[in-house]
Parts: C-alpha cells; sequence; structure tokens
C-alpha cells in the first residue's frame, strides 16, 4: 500500500498539531468537540483531534495499546499513545479526517 503524500500533509493541517514537552504550564485552549492526545516515542507531539475518532477501530486499538502500556497514568497529564507521529498521521489519513 503505497502512502501518499498530500493525504499526510493535509491529515497534518487538520489535526492542528502543536508542540509540548510536558515543561510548559501554559494553558493550550482545546475547541469543543476536540480532544488532546500526545504521540510519539520519545518526544511527544500533542494533536488536537476531533471526538469522533474515538469510535473508530483502528483508533481504539491505540487506546487498549495505551491503556496496556500506561493504565491510566499517562506522563504528559493527558492521553498519550503509544505510536509514532507517522503511524498516527497516516492513521488519522486513512480514517478520513481530512
Amino acid at each position: 500500500m503505497a502512502i501518499l503524500m498530500p493525504r499526510i500533509i493535509q491529515a497534518k493541517k487538520i489535526l492542528k498539531r502543536s508542540f509540548s514537552n510536558g515543561s510548559s504550564t501554559e494553558f493550550l485552549a482545546i475547541p469543543k468537540g476536540f480532544f488532546a492526545v500526545y504521540v510519539g516515542e520519545e518526544e511527544k507531539t500533542r494533536f488536537v483531534v476531533p471526538v469522533s475518532l474515538l469510535s473508530q477501530p483502528a483508533f481504539q486499538e491505540l487506546l487498549q495499546q495505551a491503556e496496556e502500556e500506561f493504565g491510566y497514568n499517562h506522563p504528559m497529564g493527558g492521553l498519550t499513545i503509544p505510536c509514532s507521529e507517522d503511524v498516527f498521521t497516516d492513521l488519522a489519513s486513512s480514517l478520513g479526517m481530512l
């Protein structure tokens, strides 16, 4: 399966990405109907995604992985997804978040 670069670029625009390393105390507002997730292997990137993503089976698999790895203790203070940024962006793109 080939990765289409335009879809990845569009997904990044839609996901409203903001960077955070957890050391900032600045509050970043999340719009109604969205929630924040932290994605990445070493450096975590904050994504603000629509709540509708929760109903998607592929995203539910990521939630199960997060539960197995972190339980309810998420180190970033928000939902932490244990996958790379590229994998998450590809998943969001394939789920039609464009």
